[in-house]
């Protein structure tokens, strides 16, 4: 222990108490006004809706509660515990190759995370979700998901880590430049093959059927001047009762998805007005402005983890005896989130101050009122709380309450 282990768990007492402070008030203030129906939707959300919504918030809350204690623990026992150093240990004993040890010590950490983190997993989808009626997966699906997830993260995850540490041990002191360079690619490259060559594998993907619904859609991206390899329906009612619209890809490969949980509890003219939304992030150039944002906070990471990587201090302060470019990446990802936590609502504000921009552009491109319609209808069917405590969304909602969002809306229909 040394001085930074003190910082360390410090920092760790005020992130989680911070947290845990902020999941009780949502909880409080979610069951203080569960008795009624807030004003605004008094005439479209039937109470009984409300308080459904009200206790699967609770309840998600208390089971999140009960993950960050557990979380919590695992954290120190990798750390403090010595946890990360028996696995650097051990593969290093048995690897000559530090890469290909420091890949194994690392692929070791987050299996081992991976299948602790499966019981509130299972319990999230078999008891919560299955208890609100929104569970429409079976066992054989949930283990099938969680080992394509894994076969996929190791197929893909190994090799770009043991590039990253190749790059780290035979760079020089600017690797970090270098290994942003390579992580910012592969995501872009990820992200553009994601809708044809990731997503198929864990969901089917029907091209929508011509008829009122898809003559409408084409209007509308006519309209915006959008173009897109296909709209697509998804069978997300293969595992869930929630319903979703996004795109997905990037260039010439773009894809519009409609959950067809979705298309069953919306109107045509709902559905265009929640996928012009969407369009809204694309043309006022959200999305970019996001991969910005992300890329230059990884590329800051990258540059403190280049000076922290030759401290001593920092291994020893968190448990690992044998310094090495793969346990400092490592350590680096698994501490990093109890500073940073912190920042999450400007990130929050910044992605609320887009959904207001996009829910704008719907409104001049769509219908307003079917916007506000279909997500009155959407915020119902999901169960999304109408009243959650302002802190704590401000925080965690990368969207604005229903409340304002709503009455943002409403503000541009009476300005037309």
């Amino acid at each position: 222990m040394n001085i930074f282990t003190v910082i360390f768990i410090i920092a760790l007492i005020i992130s989680y108490s911070l947290q845990f402070w902020l999941s009780r008030r949502q909880a409080a203030y979610v069951l203080a006004h569960r008795g009624e129906v807030p004003a605004a939707f008094a005439k479209s959300v039937p109470l009984a809706a409300h308080q459904k919504a009200a206790d699967y918030t609770i309840a998600k809350g208390k089971l999140g509660d009960i993950d960050g204690i557990f979380g919590l623990v695992v954290l120190l026992l990798l750390t403090l515990g010595g946890g990360i150093n028996l696995a650097f240990t051990f593969w290093s004993s048995v690897i000559e190759s530090s890469i290909l040890s420091g890949v194994a010590a690392i692929a070791t950490i987050f299996l081992v995370m991976t299948l602790l983190e499966l019981p509130t997993s299972l319990y999230q989808t078999f008891v919560i979700e299955e208890k609100f009626g929104f569970n429409k997966s079976t066992l054989k699906q949930f283990f099938q998901d969680h080992a394509l997830q894994l076969a996929l993260g190791a197929a893909i995850g190994m090799p770009l880590l043991a590039l990253i540490l190749w790059v780290m041990d035979n760079v020089g002191p600017l690797w970090w430049l270098w290994a942003w360079a390579i992580m910012m690619s592969f995501s872009l490259l990820m992200s553009w093959l994601f809708p044809t060559l990731i997503a198929p594998l864990f969901n089917k993907f029907t091209p929508m059927e011509d008829g009122s619904l898809k003559t409408r859609i084409q209007k509308l991206l006519d309209r915006c001047g959008f173009s897109s390899q296909g709209i697509f329906v998804m069978d997300g009612s293969k595992r869930s009762g929630h319903g979703n619209a996004y795109f997905t890809g990037l260039g010439n490969n773009k894809r519009i998805v409609f959950f067809d949980t979705l298309i069953k509890s919306l109107d045509d003219e709902e559905l265009e007005a929640v996928l012009a939304h969407e369009l809204g992030h694309f043309k006022c150039k959200h999305v970019i402005k996001m991969l910005v944002a992300t890329s230059v906070m990884s590329l800051i990471s990258l540059g403190i983890l280049g000076w922290l990587i030759d401290q001593s201090w920092f291994y020893t302060g968190l448990g690992v005896q044998q310094p090495s470019h793969a346990a400092a990446l490592l350590l680096f990802m698994l501490v990093s989130p109890a500073f940073t936590f912190f920042m999450q609502p400007i990130s929050a504000f910044f992605q609320r101050k887009f959904e207001f921009e996009a829910d704008s552009f719907a409104s001049e491109h769509a219908q307003a009122a079917k916007m506000i319609s279909g997500l009155v209808k959407l915020y119902e069917e999901n169960a999304s709380t109408l009243t959650p405590d302002p802190l704590y969304s401000a925080f965690h909602y990368s969207h604005p309450p229903a409340a304002i969002r709503i009455a943002h809306l409403e503000a541009k229909m009476a300005a037309e």
